[in-house]
């Protein structure tokens, strides 16, 4: 395989991991400036994202049903891409749940955890940045690292959410919609996580 065929999957992953970065800081505009009137365009927005990442995925998988050889095993590619996938799809799930629950004010430490998934996201970028040279890298178990922590640091903050809410929520309907909400956040966070695992996996195959 050509050194230009052989870097295309590493490019594929970084792309991926762009859009999931580009949702993310979609998903912090719309829930930081909130407007209900203007969720339905930021929807748009966001599929837009999603589906261009969706794009990319099947670009790489065309690609791989006519290799001959890969760099890493195909279903390590298959999972990389797939679990970046997952990635953009949670974060508009995220969204999609703030339209259909009706919301109508966003609750603060809900945008704690768009930050910390903000973090978790431009960690994978970088990750996918470093995964094509796995071999020497000596950053790439530092982002591994970084992400797990990341996942447990939200966690924590999903848990002290769902305390609040039931604490100091008297609407159970209200109750309700940010119970998937904040579900949907620390979904995006463990998505995140996967990729790192995934990746650490695929290392140590090959290593």
């Amino acid at each position: 395989m050509s050194k230009k065929q052989d870097s295309f999957y590493f490019q594929n992953f970084i792309s991926c991991a762009e859009y999931s970065c580009q949702a993310a800081h979609l998903l912090k505009e719309t829930m930081s400036h909130f407007d209900v009137a203007s969720l339905s365009q930021k929807l748009d927005e966001m599929h837009k994202v999603e589906h261009a990442a969706d794009m990319k995925k099947h670009e790489l998988l065309n690609m791989l049903v006519k290799a001959f050889i890969t760099p890493i095993e195909r279903e390590d590619i298959i999972q990389v891409s797939q679990n970046l996938d997952d990635m953009t799809d949670q974060i508009e799930d995220v969204l999609i749940k703030v339209y259909y629950n009706r919301i109508s004010s966003i609750r603060m430490d809900a945008l704690e955890l768009v930050e910390i998934l903000i973090r978790c996201c431009e960690e994978v970028l970088k990750l996918m940045k470093e995964f094509a040279d796995f071999k020497k890298s000596k950053r790439i178990h530092d982002h591994i690292v970084s992400i797990n922590t990341l996942e447990e640091d939200a966690d924590k903050l999903f848990i002290s959410c769902m305390y609040q809410l039931h604490n100091t929520c008297t609407d159970p309907l209200e109750v309700i919609a940010w119970r998937e909400i904040y579900s949907y956040l620390e979904k995006c966070m463990d998505t995140c996580e996967h990729v790192a695992d995934t990746v650490e996996s695929t290392i140590m195959k090959n290593s």
